[in-house]
């Protein structure tokens, strides 16, 4: 032809070959990102066949990262994080240092420069929010506290790869171009100092303009194009900004295009219009995260897990096994239930498209060897592959940790005060009364109603915040997972009038149905769960009432549990 078609037979080749991958995965019941990575190594320059420009997919992957990045700022939740605040925040910067201080010492030990070991160890630090948010949403966890916690975790841990962003172009010359030489240069300190300061200077600036000028700006941009009517023009203003504002930030403030990216998502959300503005970009965001992900396939080289097996080997330690185990211990030593400890550290046993970004970044930027991209991909297409069975191992691993080890059923509840109820509440309070364990949407419903009516009441719930918020207003509450007996047994199940189970997890609500009949046999038992299969079995065993749903669910458990205990007023 007389003109070159390499663009369009590059994204021609990896839309169509990161489908069919895709498709595969998904059949073999794997997450599709294995299956678009997969496309990438099948493309890329280390296997034979057709190879696509690396170029011009690199171009392609900015865009990807661009929109991802967007994505990920409009979806950023301040509210979602304070929620969890006193668990995600301490416990993603320990799990952050932990995982980077093992993978530096490592890749140190291995020969690398103290640059590339240190931003080897930050790729393995952080997990992939893709991955964990299809997962939590497989398993019908994501509005779970469980899920909020694992979430709260994961967007703390994106803040911090952000300020790494900022970071690392400026330090790049103090970390050592080169990555493999044990020496590194020895940095003027009075010019590195220069050099942060006028990068957080222009930081600064750029941050403030978006958020006094173009948090004002952009949702009325947002409620002028709406008033058209025009889809098309909407869908275009909000591509428009998101790339422009990333490639402005790029070019007047030096910021990257994924810093750029996210201010943009996070203004954007500010518009009462983001939620149309999410779904309607969304297949555009989605074709280009493909890209992306292919993109960075095609930097893959297999070889490396026949001639480096236990640098493989080693990385995924510290994925799989390190990160997790350090999040397990913290989220222990914060006093949460082991099922929480368990759930976050499947969450984290991953990485994802913040290690690629940071792998790409630190390629660019001449701190990373090629070794490491390939250890870095390895480790992300098996941990990936892994997780889903990571995750199926929760159940058994927490009855098998609570029969064999006194130390993870020590640290759940010794000295805990929010474990057990006050020795100041009356014995007359916490006879015939409610006990409604979650206080979510529909439990916080629920328990709101019933203390309003000044029915006696006892929270069982697992965040920690909200119980201690509970007790301040003179709400009776427990701290734990009401799966655990103990839990139920301060909560005084024995001696109650009624369960009220709002969690909508089956197996969980299960366990405590036969904890209340064992204790209280004629007790009055309303369960909430996702659909009516499920509402057949729990009807069976419980012998109670059985709500299916969320909103009209609510309604329906309040007017059934007001009705029920109205004579015990």
């Amino acid at each position: 032809m007389p003109h070159s078609v390499t663009l369009i037979t590059t994204i021609a080749v990896s839309l169509g070959l990161a489908l069919l991958m895709g498709l595969l995965a998904n059949r073999l019941k794997l997450p599709v990102l294995v299956g678009y990575l997969t496309a990438g190594v099948i493309i890329g320059t280390h296997t034979p066949g057709f190879v696509a420009d690396m170029e011009l997919s690199a171009q392609l992957a900015e865009i990807g990262v661009i929109l991802l990045m967007f994505g990920v700022g409009l979806h950023f939740s301040l509210e979602d994080l304070l929620a969890v605040r006193r668990i995600a925040l301490p416990g993603a910067i320990v799990q952050i240092a932990v995982a980077t201080a093992l993978g530096t010492a490592v890749a140190m030990a291995w020969g690398w420069g103290s640059g590339a070991s240190i931003v080897f160890g930050v790729a393995l630090s952080t997990a992939s929010t893709v991955v964990l948010l299809r997962a939590l949403e497989q398993r019908q966890l994501l509005k779970s506290v469980n899920g909020s916690i694992a979430v709260g975790w994961l967007i703390v841990e994106d803040l911090a790869m952000v300020l790494v962003l900022v970071l690392m172009p400026p330090l790049a010359d103090w970390l050592g171009t080169g990555g493999i030489d044990s020496a590194v240069a020895d940095p003027d300190a009075s010019g590195l100092m220069a050099t942060l300061l006028i990068t957080f200077g222009k930081v600064s600036l750029f941050v403030a303009l978006m958020l006094i000028v173009g948090k004002r700006v952009f949702p009325w941009l947002l409620w002028h194009v709406a008033s058209t009517n025009s889809n098309e023009l909407f869908i275009l203003s909000v591509i428009a900004v998101a790339i422009g504002i990333a490639y402005g930030s790029a070019t007047l403030f030096g910021v990257s295009f994924a810093l750029g990216a996210f201010f943009a998502g996070m203004v954007m959300r500010e518009s009462a219009l983001s939620h149309r503005a999410a779904q309607d970009s969304l297949p555009l965001r989605d074709a280009f995260s493909v890209l992306f992900f292919v993109s960075v396939g095609m930097l893959f080289d297999p070889n490396v897990l026949i001639e480096q097996p236990l640098r493989v080997l080693s990385t995924l330690a510290i994925i799989i096994i390190g990160k997790s185990v350090a999040a397990f211990l913290l989220v222990l030593a914060f006093r949460y239930p082991l099922n929480t400890a368990l759930t976050v550290s499947a969450s984290l046993a991953q990485i994802g498209e913040f290690s690629f970004i940071i792998l790409a970044l630190g390629v660019s930027l001449g701190l990373m060897p090629v070794e490491a991209q390939s250890l870095i991909l390895a480790g992300a297409f098996i941990s990936i592959t892994l997780n889903p069975l990571v995750f199926k191992i929760i159940e058994p691993a927490q009855a098998w940790i609570r029969s064999r080890s006194s130390l993870a059923r020590v640290l759940e509840r010794v000295d805990d005060p929010l474990a057990e109820l006050p020795m100041t509440v009356a014995s007359s309070y916490v006879t015939n009364h409610v006990v409604v364990v979650g206080y979510g949407r529909v439990g916080g419903r629920i328990g709101e109603a019933l203390a309003e009516q000044r029915v006696p009441l006892v929270v069982a719930e697992q965040n920690r915040e909200t119980v201690e918020g509970l007790r301040k207003r003179g709400i009776h509450a427990v701290a734990g997972d009401a799966a655990d007996p103990a839990v139920l047994i301060q909560a005084h199940i024995a001696r109650a009038a009624m369960l009220v189970i709002a969690v909508p997890d089956t197996l969980r609500a299960r366990r405590m149905i036969e904890t209340a009949r064992i204790l209280n046999p004629s007790i009055q038992i309303i369960v909430r769960t996702h659909n009516d299969e499920e509402a057949a079995l729990l009807r069976k065993e419980s012998g109670g009432e059985v709500f299916v749903g969320e909103h009209e669910l609510a309604l329906s458990m309040l007017r059934h549990v007001l009705n029920s205990v109205a004579p015990a007023k």
